[in-house]
């Protein structure tokens, strides 16, 4: 069958049962489409239900329902976003805590990963806020590097498949380094901040990594790496990152602010990354399982 319905459930608190199954079956029938057996990828988490024909908006309360194509499920190439998404944290509210305008900075943030300001004026104009912060705070500021749950597991499942696992980030070189060597990523790509060798001058080297620059990244890795768009997964949650998640073959909006969970019909909601995984078609018995930091 050529597609796959993808029912995942958040594994820290696993909930998917034979019930959910038999609802989103029921619902594929009623629209129409003919229905194979499920698939269980993991009792209680994942489980694949396939299909032949154009499939009905399932809903399941507390439970990720994403539809897929059956061919090629497995990509080559991984092209992740940082801040919320691969860690917890952005990193700029991080560094405007230590000025005591976390709030402020926080607010612009949103805003910029909501869509309603563009983003390189919006990152021009907190790097300037935080003119003068003396560069120890830095390495202060990644002591505070929270992991989203299953990304170890996901990056090392996908190297141990022949994926090429790359980190492409608004944020900045000190902080998606360090993650790329925590996690295992092949390449890390971002934006580099000034500084005098004491302080930040306020400022970032340009050009500008923003959302067009996230897409030329992926275009550029497909060449590279002789991957087709289409064999690429891309997972990022906000506006910056529709334009890579709208090119690649599976674009993911990972719990993602609403301007891109409205455009993006891939959406984890409830999963950790692990999700990405499962939406492969891989098994929890095909996992790398790795520990976060």
């Amino acid at each position: 069958m050529k597609n796959v319905l993808v029912l995942i459930s958040n594994p820290a608190a696993a909930r998917l049962d034979e019930a959910h199954v038999r609802r989103a079956t029921e619902a594929l029938h009623a629209s129409g489409v003919a229905v194979g057996n499920p698939d269980w990828l993991s009792p209680g988490i994942a489980c694949d239900v396939p299909f032949e024909g154009r499939p009905p908006e399932v809903s399941l309360p507390g439970i990720d329902a994403v539809v897929v194509p059956a061919l090629l499920r497995r990509k080559k190439l991984l092209v992740a976003d940082m801040e919320s998404t691969v860690i917890e944290n952005e990193m700029l509210d991080e560094l405007a805590d230590f000025l005591g305008l976390r709030e402020k900075i926080a607010g612009i943030t949103a805003r910029a990963m909501n869509g309603e300001i563009d983003f390189a004026r919006a990152l021009e104009e907190r790097v300037g806020l935080l003119k003068g912060l003396p560069v120890a705070k830095l390495d202060e500021a990644a002591k505070r590097i929270r992991y989203a749950p299953g990304a170890a597991t996901l990056v090392a499942t996908m190297h141990k498949n022949g994926a090429f696992c790359a980190l492409v980030s608004g944020g900045f070189t000190h902080f998606t380094s360090k993650v790329r060597q925590a996690l295992g990523f092949d390449l890390d790509v971002a934006n580099v901040l000034r500084h005098d060798g004491q302080a930040l001058t306020g400022d970032v080297e340009p050009p500008i990594l923003g959302r067009e620059a996230k897409l030329a990244t992926l275009d550029r890795l497909c060449v590279e790496r002789q991957v087709a768009v289409g064999a690429a997964l891309t997972v990022g949650d906000g506006a910056n990152d529709l334009p890579m998640l709208q090119a690649a073959g599976l674009g993911v909006a990972f719990h993602a602010k609403p301007v891109v969970a409205a455009q993006v019909p891939a959406r984890i909601i409830h999963g950790d990354l692990t999700a990405l995984l499962y939406l492969q078609g891989y098994r929890r018995s095909d996992f790398i399982e790795r520990p976060d930091p």
